[in-house]
């Protein structure tokens, strides 16, 4: 694409997605999609969901709930998001009882909307137990504008502990997607506002942030929890051998910057050994790109297919072994990880 052939590339792709054939309920069907999930702040209403439900058709989109807005205390949109979770509660939200009380009545009404999970995109996957008195304070100061980085820091560890509890209340799959630096280039953030593609991955340190979420929740299987990366560096120093023990703990596939075919082999390539397959989720795609759903599938199983190959060449597992686990990668262990 250039300057001379851009305008006529763009007219032609805005022609062929009026066709009926390229409307999304179409290519929904032709890509023989089962479930799209929608990533959703505490406070939507979910009208579109509903609009799809009451249409009649078939495909399944369901929402995920994802907080983030709620609970990043330091961000200037926070009190905003906190006055929006009041307005579809219906009560002022004036203290950390009521809202956690407002996060579990949403987190009911994200279920019974389809929800089968929930989603936190925290900078650290720190966690800590606050007293109830030390949240109510933090909360307070937060209310008043007064709250300091370190405070938002313990509400954030704070709060992963409390969903934590929430997921084994409610049975709701718990992601925590951790690592990525937002709004890097100072320009761009200021110029356009956050969340303009300017997130960078960092290192991220899991053993020891999570012990105190794992130790109080990690042997409860009623509790899914599917962690992310983008510190590759962490596949088999940490994230392999904790999901190998907490029965809580699973990984879910490569993401992010790493969603790609070298990528998809170095995550088979350090995590097997130690978390073996069925400690992983197969692979669902993270994507804002509709039409790169098939292909992004089929690169996985490629990639997943190629790598069990490699493993029945050197008989470490047999040709039957490999063709049962092929369907488990593409498959089956992404609906059994999200309970579809």
């Amino acid at each position: 694409m250039n300057a001379d052939n851009a305008e006529i590339i763009y007219d032609t792709i805005e022609k062929r997605l009026r066709e009926p054939d390229f409307l999304p309920r179409n290519l929904f069907e032709k890509f023989n999609i089962e479930v799209l999930s929608t990533t959703d702040s505490a406070s939507d209403k979910l009208e579109y969901h509903q609009i799809i439900k009451d249409s009649g058709w078939k495909g399944k989109v369901i929402p995920t709930f994802r907080p983030d807005a709620a609970v990043n205390l330091d961000k200037p949109n926070w009190k905003s998001e906190i006055d929006k979770l009041s307005e579809v509660v219906g009560e002022t939200i004036d203290s950390f009882s009521k809202f956690i009380n407002a996060l579990e009545e949403r987190r009911i009404f994200f279920k019974n909307m389809g929800a089968v999970a929930t989603d936190h995109g925290v900078r650290s996957p720190f966690t800590y137990q606050l007293s109830k008195s030390e949240a109510e304070a933090i909360f307070q100061k937060a209310l008043r504008g007064e709250v300091t980085e370190s405070d938002a820091k313990l509400f954030t560890a704070n709060m992963l502990m409390e969903f934590a509890r929430m997921s084994i209340e409610d049975g709701l799959v718990m992601q925590i997607h951790p690592g990525s630096l937002r709004d890097h280039n100072n320009l761009i953030y200021e110029k356009f506002g956050t969340d303009k593609g300017c997130d960078i991955p960092e290192q991220t340190e899991y053993t020891n942030n999570l012990k105190e979420l794992l130790n109080k929740y990690g042997n409860n299987s009623s509790l899914s929890i599917i962690l992310f990366t983008l510190d590759e560096s962490t596949y088999s120093r940490e994230l392999a051998p904790l999901a190998g023990h907490y029965p809580a703990l699973k990984l879910g596939p490569p993401w992010w910057f790493h969603d790609s075919i070298q990528g998809m082999i170095r995550y088979r390539q350090r995590v097997t050994e130690t978390a073996g397959f069925f400690n992983t989720v197969g692979f669902n795609d993270d994507t804002r790109a509709f039409l790169s759903i098939p292909a992004r599938h089929d690169v996985a199983r490629r990639v997943d297919s190629n790598f069990l190959a490699g493993l029945v060449t050197k008989h470490i597992i047999t040709f039957d072994e490999a063709k049962m686990l092929s369907k488990e990668l593409a498959y089956n262990l992404v609906k059994k990880g999200y309970k579809l």
